[in-house]
């Protein structure tokens, strides 16, 4: 693969990530505990996908062929998308949620960050401004978090099991492959032994002041970069492709 190639595959994968994450939260309109909560999921969700958006449009524009941003979403095979595992996960109860939320966003705030000072002048321009949407996100989701961890006892039991049943996907998210080497080789992107240091950092601070335990070593899931998911994805998938794979070129 070139350079170029590399950074369009690294883009869409990117851009898998935002998506994924945004239809998982679009599930949950209308089932939030609080109204306030509700349009602040509603609005966040649409945040990403906005983010999904603008890495499709210029991932198709590298590519040439062709594609918008729509075949992206609609039009390819579960295996052909390459967003971490962590981002798949059912929503679950609330607790569920808001850790899923808080171990990514701080993961993918350190990834925009570093990507803000990539090479490539319009790759860097999408990451500040989801940078700036992501750095809001993690401030709402951490304080909930701490509400919950350092809350009830029952809130503080649930928030914990969360956290034990999730953290097993957040390995995947350091783990360099070669897609990620390239581009930090050829664009100066992200290296992620720089990121996961930040982000057990400041995931431990978050933890601490929710009262909760960063869980012992446990066996590290992945797959999900190199196209193979959780059986929870296809579900996903076929939902939010339903409509367009049914009425192929319809138009609002």
């Amino acid at each position: 693969m070139t350079p170029e190639q590399h950074l369009t595959a690294y883009i869409l994968r990117l851009g898998d990530n935002a998506l994924v994450l945004g239809q998982r939260m679009l599930e949950l309109v209308a089932a939030y505990p609080e109204l306030e909560e509700e349009l602040a999921n509603a609005n966040f969700a649409l945040d990403y996908i906005g983010q999904a958006r603008m890495f499709y449009s210029y991932a198709g524009e590298l590519e040439g062929a062709g594609r918008s941003e729509d075949d992206f979403a609609y039009f390819r095979p579960e295996h052909e998308f390459k967003n971490l595992l962590l981002v798949e996960q059912p929503n679950g109860h609330f607790g569920d949620t808001i850790v899923r939320q808080v171990l990514f966003d701080v993961y993918y705030l350190g990834l925009l960050e570093a990507l803000t000072r990539c090479s490539d002048q319009r790759l860097a321009e999408i990451a500040a401004r989801a940078e700036k949407e992501v750095r809001y996100h993690l401030r709402h989701s951490a304080q909930w978090l701490v509400r919950l961890g350092d809350g009830t006892e029952e809130s503080h039991r649930k928030a914990q099991r969360s956290l034990d049943g999730l953290w097993r996907f957040t390995g995947e998210m350091f783990a360099a492959d070669a897609l990620d080497e390239a581009v930090l080789a050829s664009f100066g992107g992200p290296n992620l032994a720089d990121i996961a240091a930040d982000w057990q950092k400041d995931i431990s601070t978050i933890v601490d002041e929710a009262t909760l335990s960063i869980p012992q070593e446990t066996h590290m899931a992945s797959g999900g970069k190199q196209g193979m998911h959780t059986e929870h994805f296809g579900y996903l998938v076929a939902e939010m492709q339903s409509l367009p794979r049914t009425y192929p070129g319809a138009t609002w």
